[in-house]
Order: C-alpha cells, then structure tokens, then sequence
C-alpha cells in the first residue's frame, strides 16, 4: 500500500465515523468532516505536537474546531488516536443526553476538546487567546518550557462573523506567528453557494491584517504538509486557504448545501461506500487503519518525554510557579495582602469612585498574583485597569502584563476565554457595562465553560451623566444577571470593591463581572471585618435595635442612597434597615434561613437601583416598591439625572411612609 492509499484510508476512517454517527442520530452536519478530514488526517498523523495518554500536558499544541457545527471530525480523530474518553461506544451516541459527543464540541465533556464551539468565529476568537498566551508564557518560562502552536480549522460561517475581524486583525497586528488557521474553503453554507451572500477575497483581507496566507488543495495530502511546515516557519500568523468539497465522496450530494447539516440517508450512505471504496459496516474500522492512527497517536510521545526531561532540569521555583499557575491556584501571599489593605480602608474610608476603588486593589492584587493579565478595550483611562506593575504587551515584547485590546470588546472577551483555556494566567480587562452587549456570547460561553475570566465594567449607570442614553445600562444588570453561573458584582463603596475583586479571583469556575461607578461613593463600611461579607451576596448594612418597618435593599452607588434615606426616616421615628445587595447570584447559594433573615419581615419592602425593576421581586414580592429606571436615561450632570428620574433619598424616604400609611 502506498502512503497516499494509506492516507485516503485513514481519512476515509473519519468521514464514514461521521456519516455513520450523524445517521444513528438522525441529526448532525456530515458535510464539513466528509470534506475535512484529509486536512485533520495530515495535521493529526504528521503536524500537531500532542500525546493521548497526556491530553493536559502543557505543551502540547492547540487544535480549535472553529466551525464547531463539524464536531464529528473531532471526536472521530479523538476516537482514532486513542484518546481514553471518546471510545467507539460515544461515537454511537452521538448527540445523546449525557454522551460527551454533544452536537458542538463542549469544553470539559472530553479531554481534547480545548474549547466549547458552535457559535461561528468563537473558536477562532478564542484560539487567538489561546496564541497571546502562549507567547506570554514563554516570555516568563523559556521556550525550553512552552513552545507549542494552536492550529484552527474554520468555516466560512466563522470568517463571515464580525468577531473574526477583531480577532484577525488583532492577531496580525500581535504578529501571534504560532497562530495557523486552516480555512475550510467549501464555498457552501446553509442557505447554498457562498456567493449567494459573500463576495469577500479572504486572502486579501488576511493579507491586509498582516498574515501570511497560503493557498493549497485541501484534498492533496503532500500540499498540505507543506504547507504546515511553511506556516510553522512564518513570523506572522498564517492564514491557510485549503479548497474543499464539502461532503466528499457522496455521489449526488458532495459539493451541494444538501450535505451540511442533514444526515445523508441510508442510500447515499451506501453508494458512498461503493464511490470511495469501503465495504466494512457502520462504525467498523479495519484494523491497519485503526493500528494507523493509534501508531500515530504516539508519535509525539518522544516530544512529551523530551520536555518533562527539561522540565525536571528546571530549578525547582520554576517548577513550582509553572505548575501553581497552570492548576490555577492562586498565590499564598495574595489573603495577607487584600487584608492588610483592607485594614487600612476601615482606617480611613475613602471616598472613591468604585473604578478608582478598584484600581487600587489591582494595584494590591498585581503585586502579589504574577499570572494576571490586564487590559481594556481602548478606554484605559476610563476602566483604571493598568497598574504600576502591568506594562504593555507589545507585538516584539510579551514579557508585559498590559493587553491594548483596542475597539475590540467581543474579541477581547473570546479571546480572554482562549487564555483562561490555555492555562496559567488570570485575564481581566475592561470596558464599559453598556457595552456587555458587544461581548455577551462570549460571556454567556465563559460561563458555559466555567472559566475564570474577569470584566471589569464601569459608568454603570445613569451616573456617567453627560454621555447620556447610549452609553448608560438600564437593563444589563438584569441581562447579566440572567446567564447562569456568572457573578455579577456591584459594589457599594471601596471594601465592598476588595471584596467583589477577593471573590472573581477565588471563583476559579465563574467568570465575573465587576460592574463600577465613574462618580465619587463614600465608604459605607466603617469598621475592619476579616469576613468577605460579599460572599453571602446580600448582607444586613444598617440595622435597627427593634423590628424594622422599612427594609430597603440595594446595591452599587444607590447603597449610599438608602443610607441617607434611612437617616431621614430614623429622624422621623420609622425604623429602617439596609440591605446591600452586591451579587444576586452569590445570594442565592446562601442557606434558605439566611435569605429569610436578609429579606426580613418589614411591612415596607423597598429596592433602590439605577437600572430595571427586572429581578428585585426577589427581595421585595410583588407588592414591594423599587425606585429605579423604566426605560432609557438622559444626558445631563449625573446628580440632576438623579433627580430627574427620582432616584434619591428624599423618593425613597416619601415611597416608604406611603407604604406604612397604605
């Protein structure tokens, strides 16, 4: 047999594995494995630098199937190479309620899989995090240490999607050169022909973001190697144009959008096994093809054992940092350090924007947690994101801490999701909460797939004033606050800030959203507790000696709020307590006593905060009040906005008697 029939053979081995498992589901996109897996066969069997008895090893390179809707060519070649968590048996259950073969590949189902895909151009996105990362983590270990590329197979879908413009052009411009991306250029999508919808030249547009590009048969075994080993040479990233047959080998349906995202059907099965030359039965490898691919399964076993050889010869501080940061553990020193600092804001109370607050504690947390990564998304000045220890990461010097994103706010926060993937370092960056909107799919997956990825979000309220409606969130506290296990901080004055800050670094399987005040706040909390009374999510601030007629709850800037409107109603002899509510979805962990002691039984509920009621029944019941926004805000100085919409202390004080005299 001669290397090419061996080649089509094993390839031949992912496409009838994808045709069989997508027709037992009788669900599924056949269309992009049957026409990829020459591409994943030569990057798998002779390119990419992995071990299957090692899938976490940290230097093994990065595959990222972009155009997740092909998850097949995944979790075939998974399955091929011997990779202990996708056995024949889960290809069989394709798509199946608790298999790890889900319809988009979904990170931590299966070891292999480096990142969850499926919305178009996240994978891409993300792996050009998983790219800054490992530059980053060569500047501070030795490529001795780290040394790996991340390769990308997407789709014309995933070029077409606006977040591979920002990631491309940051890409080119971060000249990430291990960075290698093969485009599957099938011409087809699911409403037909590409040019039905897309007159793009790629390649120019690649060109003109400083790639390298390369153009190849996507069929042609030899064409491809060579034309990995040109990008493995190149000092820019490299954009690999590889023409394909979407469905190859179907006899009427190859090259049509009929084969991309339906099962193919017994009789076109059939006659694609006669067309391509394989008689076995479905789910049935032949032993050569299987001996293959397991044969190179292992061929990076050599490369494995090289590197823990280097890694041994390491002295052991490396040793230990480089493995402390890659389990994600933070540093011993970093409690002693909040605390010290913490101790000294009860001494002096400042009073503080809570984005300058939270500028402060980087400046604490920077000092003593190496891993973490800074940056904004062209609005540093406004986010107070860089500190005196984050120097700028530059296209010829990654040894900085400090990520220029630019207007990039979707590609930021996927590519943030890349390096919390990767390992070993702690993103955070910055915009503002208006502009969540940009970024929410890339949160809402950072949330999917438990990664600690830290936004800080200020000008979170109608408080920016003069930039008016545009740039003011009335409804994101309630949007974030819907995606499941994302935390969603807002914290009332400057400990409350540490605290928040304490919390996002802790949640090693939430991503966190600090959302900060552009105006002054003063200190709310005037006595040093060791406790991080944030954790609980919600916490009695102020309360009385007797049985409260009025509980007001709030959070962020409107904290300060009910505080004064308590002290107008304790100066008319109604009794009142405060509750500051930083995290809804830390609340909700509590104990069921504990939220009952929280809430309370005051006669008058009252929830006070600058944004939609949407979420406050929570606390206050449907007969409650809540004094906040019900549609957009204004442009004007920040306090009058305040009184124009009636969030002061004075409505509160007045909404409260009415309740007790209703």
């Amino acid at each position: 047999m001669t290397d090419l029939e061996k080649h089509h053979r094993m390839a031949n081995a992912i496409r009838f594995l994808a045709m069989d498992a997508v027709e037992k589901a009788k669900s599924g996109h056949p269309g992009l494995p049957m026409g990829a897996a020459d591409i994943a066969t030569v990057l798998f069997t002779q390119v990419l630098k992995f071990d299957p008895t090692a899938p976490h090893w940290a230097d093994r390179d990065r595959f990222v199937l972009s155009a997740g809707h092909g998850s097949m060519l995944l979790y075939a070649t998974l399955y091929l190479l011997g990779y202990e968590d996708f056995p024949l048996d889960q290809i069989k259950k394709f798509r199946q309620i608790g298999a790890r073969t889900a319809g988009h590949p979904e990170f931590g189902h299966g070891a292999g899989i480096e990142t969850t895909t499926g919305p178009l151009g996240q994978g891409l996105a993300n792996a050009v995090g998983m790219a800054i990362a490992e530059k980053l983590q060569a500047a501070r270990f030795g490529e001795a240490l780290v040394d790996h590329y991340t390769y990308v197979l997407a789709g014309d879908g995933c070029l077409m999607e606006g977040i591979s413009q920002e990631a491309l052009t940051l890409a080119g411009h971060l000249k990430l050169n291990k960075l290698i991306v093969i485009w599957d250029d099938n011409g087809i999508s699911i409403d037909g022909k590409i040019d039905v919808t897309d007159s793009t030249d790629q390649i120019a547009r690649f060109e003109a973001s400083k790639w390298n590009t390369i153009r190849v048969d996507g069929h042609d075994p030899v064409a491809l190697a060579a034309a990995f080993r040109k990008a493995q040479d190149s000092d820019r990233p490299t954009l690999i144009a590889a023409k394909t047959v979407i469905g190859f080998g179907s006899p009427t349906k190859a090259g049509t959008a009929k084969v991309h995202g339906s099962p193919l059907g017994a009789d076109e099965i059939a006659a694609t096994r006669k067309a391509l030359n394989w008689s076995h039965e479905p789910f049935e490898i032949p032993s050569d093809v299987l001996d293959a691919w397991r044969i190179a399964g292992l061929r990076s076993a050599h490369a494995h054992k090289d590197w823990e050889k280097r890694f041994a010869a390491a002295d052991a501080e490396t040793r230990a940092e480089f493995e402390r940061r890659n389990r994600g553990d933070l540093p011993a020193a970093l409690k002693p350090a909040l605390m010290a600092y913490k101790q000294k804001l009860a001494d002096e109370r400042p009073t503080l924007a809570t984005r300058q607050a939270s500028e402060n504690v980087l400046t604490v947390i920077n000092e003593v947690v190496p891993e973490t990564i800074g940056g904004s998304a062209d609005l540093t000045g406004s986010n107070n994101t860089k500190t005196a220890q984050t120097k700028p990461v530059t296209p010829d010097d990654f040894s900085g801490r400090y990520i220029h994103w630019g207007i990039r706010e979707h590609g930021m926060a996927a590519a943030m999701n890349g390096m919390a993937l990767h390992g070993g370092m702690i993103p955070y960056s910055g915009t503002f909460l208006v502009f969540a909107d940009y970024c929410r799919p890339s949160l809402r997956l950072a949330a999917l797939m438990e990664q600690r990825v830290i936004h800080v979000m200020t000008h979170d309220s109608i408080g920016l004033g003069e930039d008016g409606p545009t740039h003011q969130p009335v409804e994101h506290y309630a949007s974030l606050r819907a995606i499941p296990n994302l935390n969603f901080f807002r914290p009332a004055d400057v400990t409350e800030t540490l605290e928040c800050w304490q919390l996002a670094l802790t949640a090693s399987k939430t991503p966190s959203v600090l959302a900060l005040t552009r105006q002054g706040l003063v200190a709310q909390r005037k006595t040093f507790e060791e406790e991080n009374l944030c954790a609980r999510g919600a916490y009695v601030l102020a309360d009385t000696d007797e049985t409260a007629d009025v509980t007001i709850f709030a959070s962020g800037s409107e904290v300060e709020i009910a505080m004064d409107a308590r002290a107008k109603l304790e100066a008319e002899g109604v009794s009142a307590r405060v509750v500051s509510v930083p995290c809804f979805e830390l609340f909700e962990l509590q104990s069921t006593d504990y939220q009952a002691a929280v809430i309370g039984t005051s006669k008058v509920k009252i929830a006070v905060e600058a944004g939609i009621r949407m979420g406050w029944d929570r606390f206050i019941g449907n007969d409650g009040v809540f004094v906040g926004m019900t549609g957009f805000g204004a442009s004007g100085p920040y306090k009058e906005l305040y009184a124009h919409f009636g969030i002061t202390a004075d409505a509160v004080a007045a909404a409260a008697k009415a309740g007790l005299a209703a």
